[in-house]
């Protein structure tokens, strides 16, 4: 079975992990290292191409599975399980590059955007988030990046290579015929939970306002300002504001689609007019051109959403919400005709396990946002519009939908046949990735540290 590595949940995160940089060989890796005040000897432990394996990386994720053990004694060849795969990972990576398979930019940051906001709702605020790792949020977020473009990346190939892979019911069964009988996995209570989500828009009459604001500083710095110094005291991207809204080099099609159109329209030192994209409103100027690549630096304002824009939203819930109870649409219809969450709207609206992408939830793991509102809902029922602040920052109202609530049992097929049938799926996409591995592995170059020489199963790789 292969480890295809996400980024832990933010409690494993912050009690075993900070993240560092390494450079080796002029070539930047993210890994996995430990809270301020303790060390250890990092090196490379395996090479996939130009793609490394960190010791580092391996500890981590070994502490990650110590925690989660919670006192057991974990497997004898957990560490080699571990190393396999972060090496397969890094077979994606290499023949990603090799096959040209990119993600865009902007995916790469909302991506980023989302975690780091998970974490600090997580910690408490920001400031904490500083704390504990010892470093600005800033420089957090940098470092976090390549990991999670190259997640995003390894992700992609997987869905290529195994991405049409499917299970029928018979196949299901006989996977759940074939588990032993004593050891079938035990369930504590789970919930199914959905929710339509609204984000409230920005009337126009703020978003005319915050054009008016930056047009002003265009102006200023058409007019001899400096424009670093105006980003530093003005631009609402965090990431860039300290570096005087400079964002580096990007290639074409890695950066949002009227960003790329409005920066590449200008000659080296030009500014741009007002530009909106979905991360509000940018004023841009080019720095520079590398051939494909071009470095720029912006000053981007948000429109802010008020009480009215919220009422909107709260209004249309509650109009969907009558309609959901007078059984004129069902939740799931509506979810997926009016959610602004894209993340579950196909899913009709329902909430998705990411241990296992079931739609069952742990009662004792859910959000306490969500536990202490269904809480006193009965089966079927839907909450009124509540306040909701969405991943990436957004002022939103949602509806949530309590579509059942299962009591403590052991795994059965008529009760847990969806999180049967995903194991069954995850399975037969291993199988899958097996064979692409199988057909690969003798294409990339590979080297092991001896004193992981043991571990035979990279011999698969080898």
């Amino acid at each position: 079975m292969h480890i295809f590595l996400r980024v832990p949940a933010l409690k494993a995160l912050l009690s075993l992990t900070l993240l560092v940089v390494t450079a080796t060989a002029g070539h930047a890796q993210l890994g996995v290292g430990r809270p301020m005040g303790r060390s250890i000897v990092d090196g490379i432990i395996a090479k996939v191409d130009n793609q490394i394996v960190l010791k580092s990386d391996l500890e981590g994720i070994y502490g990650q599975e110590l925690a989660r053990a919670e006192g057991k004694p974990l497997p004898p060849d957990t560490k080699c399980k571990i190393l396999q795969s972060l090496a397969l990972n890094k077979l994606l990576l290499a023949k990603a590059e090799t096959d040209s398979v990119v993600v865009e930019e902007s995916q790469v940051k909302s991506e980023l955007d989302r975690r780091m906001g998970y974490f600090v709702q997580q910690i408490g605020s920001e400031q904490k988030l500083e704390e504990y790792y010892g470093k600005p949020l800033k420089q957090i977020k940098d470092e976090l990046r390549t990991q999670v473009k190259e997640q995003l990346i390894q992700q992609k190939m997987q869905d290529q290579i195994a991405g049409k892979v499917s299970v029928t019911p018979r196949e299901v069964r006989q996977y759940f015929n074939r588990m032993p009988k004593d050891s079938l996995p035990y369930y504590s209570s789970e919930v199914e939970v959905g929710q339509i989500v609204k984000v409230a828009q920005v009337n126009n009459k703020v978003k005319q306002a915050t054009q008016a604001k930056l047009n002003e500083l265009r102006a200023r710095i058409v007019g001899g300002e400096d424009f670093a110094t105006l980003a530093k005291q003005y631009s609402q991207d965090p990431g860039s504001a300290v570096e005087g809204g400079y964002l580096g080099f990007f290639k074409r099609r890695e950066l949002v689609p009227e960003y790329e159109a409005a920066a590449l329209r200008l000659e080296p030192g030009g500014i741009s007019p007002v530009v909106e994209s979905q991360f509000g409103f940018h004023v841009i100027q080019l720095i520079e051109r590398k051939g494909d690549s071009y470095s720029t630096r912006h000053i981007l304002l948000k429109p802010e959403t008020g009480t009215t824009d919220t009422n909107e939203a709260s209004l249309q819930l509650t109009k969907l919400r009558r309609q959901i109870m007078a059984d004129s649409l069902t939740f799931a219809k509506a979810a997926k005709d009016n959610s602004d969450d894209k993340l579950t709207s196909g899913n009709g609206g329902l909430l998705q396990n990411r241990r296992d992408a079931s739609t069952y939830l742990p009662l004792d793991q859910l959000d306490p946002a969500i536990f202490f509102t269904i809480d006193t809902m009965k089966v079927g029922s839907i909450s009124p519009p509540l306040p909701y602040r969405t991943e990436d920052g957004k002022d939103a109202v949602r509806i949530l939908y309590l579509k059942s609530n299962s009591p403590p049992h052991q795994a059965n097929l008529n009760d847990d046949y969806q999180k049967i049938a995903a194991a069954a799926l995850n399975q037969k996409k291993n199988k899958a990735l097996d064979a692409w591995f199988a057909l690969n592995r003798g294409t990339v170059f590979l080297e092991v540290d001896p004193e992981y020489a043991g571990c035979q199963l990279l011999n698969s790789i080898n």
